[in-house]
């Protein structure tokens, strides 16, 4: 593989009239639910790709990275907005652009080589041509004498070495990677960053640009020059943050960590915001549910209290090896509840919290329901139970409630959500047969 080079970290000014690799202009992308309603994944997103630029999208999950990704591939097409190669609109598939996925992708009936073939035979190379650009490409990443082995004889690392020769043996001009580290180790995923970074900085090398999607701040940090912050719900774009650090980088140096503790307090900013401001009672709605499960919420609550009752936020995720986005939500519907509070970077248990960890299963379902009751949305769904016949209301029309009160959520997870919230409380019931919610 080459060996590492400094390549550059921002990308040079581009010259008048030259367009961008491509371009996203004010995108806004939704998709159809069951029943008509449509969910609004990506708002009014704004987005170029300029040559010579690893540029990392960073976000919680539901905040559309993935789906702008798509997007700028021409695999999904936005409602609304333009896409552009080179300055020209985009029409089906962008031709300059690869992809790695998270999950491998692998045919698994094909060998190695037979994998990476697929991608070149589609596009019409054969003979002579297609066995060196093969042989190149699998030696580029490190898997020479594994031609003629199958996915199922190879670790978790190797087939993601397979999905990356199959992207880059078409030379593409951006290769695009949707968490493309998550499905393997730790010690592996740093040497697949640094062997891709290796790879990008070659002098003759294709690809120009990559574009990565990642929840890691660690990961986008070592790779990326540029960061886009990205928000949910809608998804868009909350700031972007250039990196100066030349490549190759170090994980441990200070200057790194320092701009990964900066990336922290921009999305905690965004997400956990110190205190609550103070609304007028009659300004106060229902609140989206964090999609978090009542187990969730109180391991969070018992893993606090074995260590003194808080914890710092980043410590809580890659000790438990959550998804980042994923820890947020849990914490979100524990401050919900009341449970914890959030200091800066902080979470600790609050006295209901440790209240609550004290009792006993039956007296935990009591105060799970008292506290789920002093939120609106369950309070607007136990009135409706309460009036209508049999105290019973259907799916149908809980989804209708979420629709008019939360048009921007997930209706359909949102209701498995608060399922789940009501379940543990013994609120009401979901039956899955008749379709409907029920009390007792």
């Amino acid at each position: 593989m080459p060996g590492p080079a400094a390549a550059p970290t921002v990308p040079a000014a581009r010259p008048p009239g030259e367009a961008a690799l491509c371009e996203a202009r004010a995108v806004t992308h939704e998709f159809l639910q069951p029943g008509g309603r449509t969910l609004r994944v990506l708002e009014d997103v704004t987005l170029a790709i300029e040559p010579n630029e690893v540029v990392a999208l960073l976000g919680p999950s539901g905040c559309g990275k993935s789906t702008l990704l798509r997007i700028l591939a021409g695999l999904t097409r936005p409602t609304a907005g333009a896409v552009r190669d080179h300055g020209v609109p985009l029409e089906g598939l962008n031709p300059g652009v690869a992809m790695v996925f998270q999950s491998f992708a692998l045919f698994p009936w094909m060998t190695v080589e037979a994998n990476v073939r697929t991608a070149l035979e589609a596009r019409g190379v054969e003979g002579g041509e297609l066995r060196a650009r093969v042989s190149a490409v699998v030696d580029a990443v490190g898997l020479a004498g594994f031609e003629r082995s199958y996915p199922r004889e190879l670790s978790g690392g190797m087939k993601q070495r397979v999905g990356m020769a199959r992207a880059l043996s078409v030379n593409p001009e951006l290769l695009f990677m949707d968490e493309p580290f998550s499905a393997v180790d730790a010690l592996t995923a740093e040497t697949l960053r640094a062997e891709v970074i290796d790879i990008w900085s070659a002098a003759d090398r294709n690809p120009s640009s990559i574009v990565l999607v990642s929840h890691d701040i660690n990961e986008v940090v070592y790779m990326a020059d540029r960061i886009v912050v990205m928000a949910a719900g809608p998804g868009r774009v909350r700031t972007v943050v250039q990196n100066p650090l030349p490549h190759p980088r170090d994980y441990r140096a200070p200057e790194l960590l320092r701009l990964v503790d900066e990336l922290h307090d921009i999305i905690i900013g965004g997400d956990l915001p110190d205190g609550r401001a103070a609304v007028p009672p009659a300004a106060v709605g229902i609140e989206p549910l964090p999609l978090a499960a009542p187990v969730e919420i109180t391991g969070l609550l018992e893993y606090l209290d074995a260590r003194g009752g808080q914890d710092d936020l980043f410590h809580i995720a890659a000790d438990t090896q959550r998804e980042f986005g994923h820890v947020i939500a849990i914490v979100q519907a524990a401050e919900m509840l009341a449970w914890v509070e959030t200091p800066r970077r902080m979470v600790a248990l609050t006295p209901a919290g440790r209240r609550f960890l004290k009792l006993d299963a039956p007296a935990r379902r009591a105060l799970w329901r008292e506290q789920v009751l002093a939120l609106e949305l369950f309070r607007v769904l136990m009135d409706a139970l309460d009036r209508a016949p049999g105290r019973e209301v259907d799916r149908d029309f809980v989804l209708e409630v979420l629709a008019l009160h939360l048009p921007a959520e997930d209706h359909e997870r949102v209701f498995r959500t608060l399922v789940q919230w009501a379940h543990a409380g013994e609120l009401f019931f979901y039956h899955r047969s008749s379709r409907k919610l029920t009390v007792g």
